[in-house]
C-alpha cells in the first residue's frame, strides 16, 4: 500500500475494493484480474485503486493477509502427531502453490513483497512467522520427540523458504517430498 497520496482512504471503498479483488480472483484467476475489472466491480473509478495500491500484486496481498483468500486453507492441524501435521500442512501448501490460481496467487505475493517493504513485512508475518509451528515444536521437544537443540525459530522459515523455491523454480513435488523435508529440517526421529 505505498504510495498512499490524496484523500484519506474510505473504509467502505477499501472493503469494497477488496471484496471485488477476492471475488474476481475467485472467479478468474490472477491472470485475468484487471484494476479496471475491480474499479468496475468495486463501484469505484480506477484511479481510486492506483492511490491506494500499486497495482494487482499488492492487492492480492492484501486480500490474503486479511483472510480473503484461501481462508483456513492453510491452517496447522493439529492430530496429535507432529510430523504427520506438519507433513500434512506441507502437502497442502504445495498443491495451492502447484494449482493455476495458486500458481499466480504465489507470483502475485512475490512481486507485491518485492515492490513494497510493508508488504513484504505483513507477508513474513503471515506465513514465515516462527509462531507458525513453534508451540507444536516446543512440545515436541520437552517431551523428548525432537532434539533438544533444534532451532525453532528457524523451522517456520526453512520450510517456507524451501516451499518459496521449489515455486520460484517451478519445481513440483515429487512424492516423499514432504515427508523428507520434515525429517530434514525436524531432524531424524527419536527413539520412543
Amino acid at each position: 500500500m505505498a504510495g498512499r497520496r490524496g484523500a484519506p482512504r474510505s473504509e467502505a471503498a477499501r472493503v469494497a475494493i477488496l471484496d471485488a479483488t477476492a471475488a474476481l480472483f475467485a472467479e478468474r484467476g490472477y491472470d485475468h484480474l484487471s484494476i479496471e475489472g475491480i474499479a468496475a466491480r468495486a463501484g469505484v473509478g480506477k484511479q481510486t485503486v492506483y492511490r491506494w495500491w500499486s497495482g494487482k500484486s499488492a492487492l492480492i496481498a492484501d486480500c490474503l493477509l486479511e483472510g480473503m483468500l484461501l481462508p483456513g486453507t492453510l491452517d496447522f492441524p493439529d492430530t496429535g502427531d507432529l510430523r504427520a501435521d506438519l507433513t500434512s500442512w506441507l502437502r497442502t501448501a504445495q498443491g495451492i502453490i502447484e494449482s493455476p490460481t495458486g500458481e499466480g496467487l504465489f507470483r502475485s505475493l512475490i512481486a507485491a513483497a518485492t515492490e513494497n517493504e510493508d508488504v513484504g513485512r505483513r507477508l513474513r508475518e503471515s506465513l514465515a512467522d516462527p509462531r507458525l509451528f513453534a508451540s507444536r515444536l516446543r512440545e515436541a521437544r520437552e517431551s523428548g520427540d525432537l532434539s533438544a537443540d533444534l532451532p525453532i525459530e528457524d523451522v517456520s522459515e526453512t520450510i517456507i523458504g524451501a516451499l518459496v523455491f521449489r515455486a520460484l523454480a517451478r519445481t513440483p513435488a515429487d512424492p516423499g517430498y514432504a515427508e523428507r523435508l520434515v525429517d530434514l529440517v525436524l531432524g531424524p526421529r527419536t527413539a520412543s
